[in-house]
């Protein structure tokens, strides 16, 4: 569209400066034909002849004038027709080339137009598309996410119910244990009840045992005692508690008062002191129920 624009410019620029070329051209002048006079008089018929020739050829060369003024005038005025004829066919053009360039321009503006509004449908279609695939990614992500919480589902499902499967093995097998277990708990209790017993009969015994030859050497232990006690008349009806503690071999380490009659209480700890050793059992059971005892010492009379 900007070729023919260009063309049209130049032309028109062309025309204008012909134009003004041509304004300014003038016909040429007519000149003036010099005749030149004799100064001495000529002879009268010589002279009237010469005038008669030169007269003609004034004439002639005027009317060679007229005749050149006259084709220079048509040649101009065919000049002018034909710049006229240029200048209305080049108004003409320059109107037509308008008309060219307005409907080009609004073929211009219209294409642009339809350009802009299939830019602008282009752009929507776009939109759309967008939109669809977004929704198309939305819609698999979503299907995903269901498919993953599905699996995920039945994962958790599968795992409650082998843990399920898990713990109820787990449970029969504590059963079991546990009724071994109960069984077998009875059983001991059983046999720890009846050992018990059989423990309770010999202990029974054996504290009868351990009793009586308590009795025994704490008898002996209040005879050596009484064997060594130095008594006065003062200390009838008198008593005295004294606490002896022995060795393993009945040597006396420690004797103390625990209250009684003075006079009592001074005999009974010089007679224990005398004594030095009192007899004690080998039994150990015995023993440790000797090594540490409190006897009340009555004075016999």
């Amino acid at each position: 569209m900007q070729t023919p624009l260009i063309k049209s410019v130049l032309l028109h620029v062309a025309l204008g400066g012909f134009l003004y070329a041509t304004a300014n051209i003038h016909p040429p002048a007519p000149k003036v034909m010099e005749v030149t006079l004799n100064s001495a008089i000529p002879d009268v018929d010589k002279a009237v002849s010469a005038v008669t020739v030169d007269q003609k050829q004034v004439e002639q060369k005027i009317a060679q004038l007229r005749k050149k003024e006259d084709d220079q005038k048509r040649a101009e005025d065919k000049r002018i027709r034909d710049l006229e004829r240029r200048a209305s066919n080049a108004r003409k053009e320059r109107e037509s080339e308008a008309r060219q360039i307005k409907k080009l321009e609004q073929q211009r503006k219209a294409k642009e137009k339809e350009t802009a509004e299939a830019q602008a449908q282009a752009k929507k279609a776009r939109a759309i598309e967008q939109q669809e695939r977004a929704k198309a990614k939305q819609a698999e992500k979503q299907k995903q996410e269901s498919e993953n919480a599905a699996k995920a589902a039945a994962d958790k499902r599968k795992a409650e119910e082998d843990a399920l499967k898990k713990a109820q093995a787990e449970r029969k097998k504590r059963e079991a244990e546990a009724e071994r277990k109960r069984e077998q708990a009875m059983q001991e209790q059983m046999l720890q009840d009846q050992l018990a017993k059989e423990q309770a009969a010999r202990s029974k015994i054996r504290q009868q045992q351990v009793v009586s030859e308590v009795d025994k050497y704490r008898a002996l232990i209040m005879a050596r005692i009484q064997q060594n006690l130095l008594i006065d008349e003062k200390m009838k009806n008198q008593q005295c508690r004294v606490n002896i503690r022995l060795g393993f071999n009945g040597l006396v380490t420690q004797v103390t008062s625990l209250g009684g009659d003075r006079l009592v209480c001074e005999a009974a700890l010089r007679a224990v002191r005398m004594a030095d050793t009192l007899p004690v059992s080998k039994d150990k059971d015995v023993f440790d129920q000797l090594k540490n005892i409190n006897l009340t010492i009555k004075p016999e009379f």
